[in-house]
């Protein structure tokens, strides 16, 4: 226990999947754009201290896996997230219209056991659409993670 006396600060590991979609399901995330935006997500989540190891999408949404601070709540990531990256997009012009992002996003813990298999997941997004909507996908996260739709 005399280690546990002489700790300064927090240790927090907590692996979050986070996946979010653009407006309305539009595909402006094209690979050119797609890569850009994701680029500069990972530049963003440094400068704010957000811990991001993998990032990768499709057409219409990106998949994230964060570690959160002691500090940090999913919401406020997402937020931190979504929100400057559609302020990025817009002020550099990357589409034809004003770029929104969905207001809602799916988050779920992943275990130290399974971040390497969910990372591979996300680093495979493209081969895994080919094959899969992201409409299919997100039902089939709702059912995996016994997620309740609430209807509005």
């Amino acid at each position: 226990m005399a280690l546990a006396k002489n700790l300064a600060m927090s240790y927090t590991k907590i692996w979050v999947h986070l996946v979010f979609s653009t407006k309305n399901r539009h595909p402006y995330l094209t690979k050119n754009i797609r890569y850009k935006l994701q680029n500069h997500i990972i530049e963003n989540c440094k400068e704010k201290s957000i811990f991001l190891t993998a990032i990768n999408g499709y057409t219409e949404h990106l998949h994230c896996i964060i570690s959160l601070g002691k500090e940090q709540t999913i919401a406020k990531i997402a937020q931190l997230i979504k929100g400057e990256s559609a302020y990025w997009m817009n002020k550099n012009m990357l589409t034809d219209e004003t770029f929104m992002w969905q207001d809602d996003y799916f988050a779920v813990s992943v275990s130290e056991s399974n971040l390497e298999i969910v990372t591979r997941y996300i680093k495979n997004q493209e081969e895994h659409h080919r094959k899969k909507s992201f409409h299919n996908e997100a039902k089939e996260f709702v059912s995996k993670f016994k997620f309740e739709l609430q209807k509005e």
